[in-house]
């Protein structure tokens, strides 16, 4: 019995700084960013606080509203084409293919660049006098036209092809794993009533990846909260605002514009955001753990 109180003595020690960085560094410049966003401070802190004014500039301000639209636009297409096309990868790739593992490789390669390098990619594959307009105008259809970057009303869907050929390959992984873990009796069951590949992956297989797909949903949907540099690499926030998102709105008036007061309140929205995001998925954990410890 000393023995063990003494080892959790030494692993309580041994965890004493990373909680010491996790309640000052984080939890902390937290409380302090908070605090900042009810004070009138530019370009240093001040102590002269200004109650709610900078959240009501805030959503007074066309760039951030704007900037809430292009987010929610993104983020739902952006998380449903990630889980429509990782599944059918995955589903694809689950059929046993010939050289599966490198297929698995390049459908997943594009998840280990940066978001940087998925923009460069993509800007210059969308730019009319570079990439696919150029290249099909150079084969001899010169009435083509796929300008979407450069158009106020399209440029961010390039953002959303962007961000799903990158994040497919997370939920394809994901997706995979888990349809290996279903019983060959199924398999074999549905085959002798005749039923269809497509409906057995639809009707059976589906339904019993829900929390994989739940998973790999709560994932993308953290990162598309937070996405900053794809849109900077890709489209710098343009044509106007069309593609600006909370986080490139936080950036600039904090660094550019040196408005440190409405840049916090943006960041505590955004940090609520994430909350209320994350919130509802914990919950449901919870409440199945506590089911599963009844029965």
């Amino acid at each position: 019995m000393q023995a063990k109180r003494k080892r959790s003595l030494a692993a309580t020690i041994a965890l004493l700084p990373t909680w010491i960085a996790a309640i000052f560094v984080y939890i902390g410049t937290m409380v302090w960013s908070v605090r900042l966003s009810f004070t009138d401070s530019t370009i240093f802190p001040s102590s002269n606080y200004v109650g709610f004014a900078q959240y009501v500039r805030l959503f007074r301000n066309s760039r951030w509203l704007a900037s809430l639209e292009n987010v929610l636009i993104f983020g739902l297409l952006y998380v449903a084409g990630c889980l429509a096309l990782g599944f059918v990868l995955a589903a694809a790739l689950d059929r046993k293919v010939r050289f599966e593992s490198v297929f698995r490789t390049i459908f997943l390669y594009p998840y280990a660049m940066s978001f940087v390098v998925t923009g460069l990619i993509w800007q210059w594959m969308l730019n009319p006098t570079l990439g696919i307009q150029a290249t099909v105008r150079a084969f001899g259809w010169q009435g083509f036209v796929f300008d979407w970057i450069v158009n106020r009303d399209m440029a961010i869907y390039t953002v959303v092809f962007a961000g799903v050929w990158q994040g497919a390959g997370l939920v394809m992984v994901i997706a995979l794993s888990g349809m290996r873990g279903i019983s060959e009796e199924q398999w074999k069951a549905a085959q002798i009533d005749g039923i269809p590949v497509w409906r057995i992956y639809l009707s059976i297989i589906l339904p019993q990846l829900g929390p994989a797909l739940a998973a790999s949903g709560m994932l993308l949907s953290m990162g598309v909260i937070k996405t900053y540099d794809l849109i900077v690499a890709q489209t710098g926030g343009g044509p106007g605002y069309s593609t600006e998102v909370p986080a490139k709105f936080i950036m600039d008036n904090l660094f550019e514009r040196q408005n440190l007061g409405l840049a916090s309140a943006g960041a505590t929205v955004l940090v609520l955001s994430v909350v209320m995001a994350v919130a509802p998925f914990r919950y449901a954990l919870a409440m199945r753990a506590r089911r599963r410890g009844a029965h």
